[in-house]
């Protein structure tokens, strides 16, 4: 738990973050322990690795062309009702994890978005507050994913170019719903060995986040612990002119504002 900028060990009260932990109060009992307990938890003093602040959510649901101007660039029109696609729990990976590129790609490919972490089930949500209350917090995701198999290869869907491993970097916080206040206000940043690439801000979401949790729980029933990734700002790869691909040795760095940075370096799948 990062608080006052100091990493907290509460592993001797927290088994991991996951979908029990959200179903059973986890997010309030950290807030007593810390109003309780801080001066005596363990400090981390030595992190060598990050995992996602999520450990394998159950599902990881993706909304497509969600901004506007990331609509243009692709080429498509502007989606009447929010797309969705799943991408693979196991994609899931730390936000400072090397990126695996698929054996044989040519087109894989970066896109920053804001993570939605569930922390209630929720079905049939009936408004846009109650959407907002079964959300636990946010986090950054990089959804990448291979452009060659998710639309040349895709069979009509777009799953195939999305769930190879490590095709999702995840955190490096789980930023609670309060802390975030407003998330249709973020700034959202990525860089491509030192250069700009994306720069966009949440606030020209298509459907914005609670819009998006209501709508989804239509559809399937949201557990604690699932991921949703909102969609993707412009100047990804592919729309590029020529489009720039990931290479082997590349380096991306991904940022939200109150949300942490991300950096992978790109290598082979083995």
């Amino acid at each position: 738990m990062l608080v006052d900028g100091e990493l907290l060990d509460v592993s001797g009260h927290v088994i991991d973050y996951d979908r029990m932990f959200f179903a059973t109060g986890g997010l309030a009992g950290l807030r007593q322990l810390l109003d309780e307990s801080a001066a005596t938890l363990p400090r981390v003093v030595d992190a060598d690795r990050i995992g996602p602040p999520v450990a394998r959510p159950g599902k990881v649901i993706c909304i497509g062309l969600n901004y506007a101007d990331h609509a243009a660039e692709s080429g498509a029109p502007i989606p009447t009702e929010p797309i969705i696609f799943m991408k693979g729990s196991d994609t899931v990976v730390g936000p400072n994890d090397d990126v695996r590129i698929p054996r044989g790609s040519l087109k894989t490919d970066y896109e920053v978005e804001l993570a939605v972490v569930i922390g209630a089930e929720a079905r049939y949500l009936g408004s846009e507050a109650e959407a907002a209350a079964a959300i636990a917090g946010f986090s950054i995701s990089n959804d990448v994913s291979e452009r060659e198999y998710q639309l040349e290869r895709s069979g009509g869907q777009w799953d195939k170019g999305k769930s190879c491993e490590t095709f999702n970097p995840l955190g490096p916080w789980l930023v609670t719903a309060d802390e975030v206040g407003d998330p249709q206000r973020l700034g959202m940043f990525v860089d491509v060995n030192g250069q700009p690439r994306q720069r966009g801000r949440t606030s020209t979401m298509i459907f914005g986040v609670h819009e998006l949790v209501h709508y989804v729980s239509q559809f399937m029933v949201l557990e604690p612990g699932d991921l949703i990734n909102t969609g993707t700002p412009p100047g990804v790869g592919m729309a590029m002119d020529p489009p720039a691909y990931l290479r082997e040795g590349d380096v991306v760095e991904l940022s939200i504002e109150q949300l942490g940075r991300q950096r992978q370096r790109l290598v082979r799948a083995p």
